[in-house]
């Protein structure tokens, strides 16, 4: 999404910024739901999320201060916070556990093998070429939409697709070397 069409006019009218406010939503809306839909994998869930962070957006964007550079990312950081909230709330508490009879063999063992996958795939993504690496990073580790990486890239966002495959690819490539699973 672009920010420039979401420019704030601070003087504007009460409607003004209802006007603006809807037009934002309709923009960012299927995006910032896809977001959220692939966190929780349920479509109620996904909606209700998607409401909620658009009713404390609007809470927050109708303060004559609020400043936001990137509404996306910022749509899909309450989004996220909203997404952590919930899973919290659907843990029923805190559980007493006595320390001495906790089961901690095999801990160490996950504890080296997480560390030996993170460095693996470390070195995976070194592999790849520079522009391959900076897709993979900013698409896949960060979150970032295919418009967003192709306007931080200066690329195409058909470029930004055709190097994401391909630079997926090649992963997959290195990482069966590396005989893991996928």
């Amino acid at each position: 999404m672009e920010n420039s069409k979401h420019v704030r006019d601070l003087s504007g009218t009460e409607e003004e910024l209802k006007k603006w406010i809807e037009k934002l939503c309709m923009d960012t809306w299927r995006e910032v739901y896809q977001f959220i839909y692939y966190k929780v994998g349920n479509r109620e869930e996904a909606e209700d999320i998607t409401q909620e962070t658009y009713v404390k957006a609007m809470i927050y964007l109708k303060n004559e201060y609020a400043l936001i550079e990137n509404y996306s990312a910022y749509l899909k950081a309450i989004a996220l916070n909203l997404i952590r909230d919930e899973w919290r709330k659907q843990k029923k508490g805190p559980v007493s556990v006595d320390i001495e009879e906790l089961d901690l063999t095999g801990r160490e063992e996950d504890f080296t093998k997480i560390t030996e996958q993170r460095q693996t795939l470390k070195e995976a993504l070194e592999k790849l070429k520079e522009d391959q690496r900076r897709v993979v990073e900013l698409r896949i580790l960060k979150g970032y939409s295919v418009k967003e990486t192709a306007a931080i890239l200066k690329k195409k966002e058909s470029h930004v697709r055709v190097i994401q495959l391909r630079a997926l690819e090649k992963l997959a490539e290195i990482l069966k070397s590396y005989a893991w699973e996928l």
